[in-house]
């Protein structure tokens, strides 16, 4: 996937969180995020939005402190939330191809980093906003995106060498996306120091199969695993539940 595809993503569930977090309301609490109530979602995403925004814009070489980005109160909380989406989307849409500024995941130029970043994210917080209205499974993760997605989360974050994300004795994901295209499948090996992840095979200790939006929400640990087809040792998703977890820092 590339810049206007994320952008589109990007938008599309933007509104579609501030949607579900109006109709849950802002006391509602999110159970995919324990001990966080929709205000707490919409502070942290309306935060991450505009502090990334601030990294393209301003050029940043090192990421800013988040303290700059407070929220407001309830009663603003939501429009607050939703100029910041916007503005993303813009400054994204409208910044030179060339933009040099700082990023942390490979990617084909910082911009696309960015645009891919805020796509998931959103999304994934999309996910969280519909939760705490009880309708998370109804929010359609379109199989690009979910894959694009799964390749972010496993050959990208699970990629680095730190992380609590390690076993000994060491064990085996195989996770496959069913809908996909040929070859969307990986390899996740779990080690005493770190990982290993390869793209094209599911093999494993362990394997998970379903449609790619169902992987998707179960590997960012929004969803249990009732939609997949799991074999093997479901000891290895215990660990992945433990474990597997991408904080901000």
């Amino acid at each position: 996937m590339r810049l206007a595809e994320h952008l589109h993503h990007l938008q599309e569930h933007g509104s579609g969180l501030a949607e579900a977090a109006a109709s849950a309301g802002i006391d509602a609490a999110v159970p995919t995020c324990p001990g966080w109530q929709v205000r707490d979602l919409l502070a942290h995403i309306g935060m991450v939005h505009r502090w990334a925004a601030s990294i393209i814009t301003d050029r940043h070489t090192k990421p800013p402190s988040d303290e700059e980005f407070p929220s407001p109160s309830d009663e603003e909380l939501l429009d607050w939330y939703a100029a910041g989406h916007v503005a993303l989307v813009e400054t994204l849409r409208s910044a030179p191809s060339d933009t040099e500024c700082w990023s942390f995941l490979p990617a084909p130029s910082p911009l696309e980093f960015w645009a891919r970043r805020q796509a998931h994210e959103t999304t994934v917080h999309h996910l969280d906003a519909a939760a705490a209205i009880g309708s998370g499974a109804d929010v359609g993760v379109d199989v690009r995106l979910a894959v694009d997605g799964l390749d972010e989360l496993l050959l990208g974050f699970f990629a680095r060498s730190r992380g609590r994300l390690v076993a000994d004795p060491p064990l085996t994901l195989g996770v496959e996306a069913t809908d996909g295209d040929p070859g969307d499948a990986w390899t996740v090996a779990v080690r005493p120091n770190d990982r290993e992840v390869n793209r094209g095979l599911a093999r494993g200790d362990c394997i998970v199969r379903g449609r790619a939006a169902d992987l998707y929400a179960f590997l960012w640990n929004r969803r249990g695993d009732d939609a997949l087809v799991i074999s093997g040792n479901r000891k290895v998703l215990d660990v992945w539940r433990e474990k597997a977890r991408i904080t901000w820092s």
